[in-house]
């Protein structure tokens, strides 16, 4: 009696589904991404009450993106679940200022002691030479060009020793509380000219400090900045 032949195995390697977890993730980073950018061109404002159907407009994503967000959004604390009146975008107030610098200053203590060690010389002197030219340019007169630059090189010195810790967790727990902290600007102090050259002057003995690879002293100096930047904030 003949015996019939094992079924052949496919050696084909299996589709991955149009509706993947991988997809799913970019569709919630673009989501994300999308909303935090609309967040710091302040076409959403802080403590401002927006439904899901107001996120898919204003993200152009997907309603299942947008609920899929959600939870992200709330746990990194830049919305809040009203009862019986919806989702609101994070308030600004005393308690977010103060929690938000305690949080960066812990975080920037760390990165500018290892900054003094990692930074090279050339990217000192290239620093130390921007701020230079920007407080003598501020110094003839403050255009809105020169203000954008300003605050832009005071969020990048930031970031820039940040991100040579080269730790991943740590740079996202600073994004986040980044964009907390350009919230509290924008309701709070703003980059306004006459700050340009207070920044400047508060930024030159950071990077003077780490010129001489001071870890001591760059750490000093940063509070001193960070807490000028708080006081600022708190009106005080």
């Amino acid at each position: 009696m003949s015996t019939a032949a094992p079924a052949s195995r496919s050696k084909a390697r299996p589709q991955v589904a149009r509706g993947s977890p991988s997809s799913a993730m970019k569709l919630r980073e673009k989501a994300y991404q999308s909303f935090t950018e609309r967040l710091l061109a302040q076409d959403i404002r802080p403590g401002q009450f927006i439904t899901q159907r107001e996120l898919v407009g204003i993200t152009g994503m997907s309603l299942g993106a947008v609920r899929e967000l959600i939870p992200r959004l709330e746990a990194d604390g830049l919305i809040k679940t009203v009862p019986q009146r919806g989702m609101q975008i994070a308030h600004v107030d005393l308690n977010l200022i103060r929690n938000a610098f305690q949080f960066r200053l812990i975080l920037e203590r760390e990165a500018a002691a290892n900054f003094a060690e990692a930074a090279t010389d050339d990217e000192l002197d290239v620093l130390r030479e921007s701020h230079v030219a920007t407080l003598a340019a501020a110094e003839r007169g403050v255009t809105p060009e020169l203000l954008r630059r300003a605050q832009q090189m005071d969020w990048d010195l930031h970031d820039l020793m940040i991100d040579r810790l080269g730790n991943e967790i740590i740079s996202n727990a600073y994004r986040v509380n980044s964009i907390k902290i350009r919230l509290i600007s924008f309701e709070r102090v703003r980059m306004l000219p006459e700050l340009v050259v207070s920044v400047m002057n508060e930024h030159l003995p950071i990077i003077e400090a780490l010129q001489r690879r001071d870890a001591a002293g760059t750490v000093a100096a940063l509070e001193a900045h960070i807490g000028s930047a708080r006081a600022r904030a708190l009106q005080i």
